[in-house]
């Protein structure tokens, strides 16, 4: 059976994953987001309690 010799398919793996990790990861962190976070302090409100129809 073909799929269990890892010899291919594990130095594709690993090289895939060190491209990931050394080249396109630090491209991607270091973009800007376009909506920063605001300092804005969440408030919750409470919603109106439920008015059943019955007593």
């Amino acid at each position: 059976m073909p799929q269990l010799n890892p010899n291919p398919w594990f130095f594709i793996m690993l090289m895939s994953w060190l491209t990931f990790a050394l080249i396109v990861q630090p491209k991607l962190l270091s973009f800007t987001p376009t909506n920063p976070l605001s300092n804005k302090t969440l408030t919750t409100t409470k919603p109106p309690s439920w008015t059943w129809p019955w007593p």
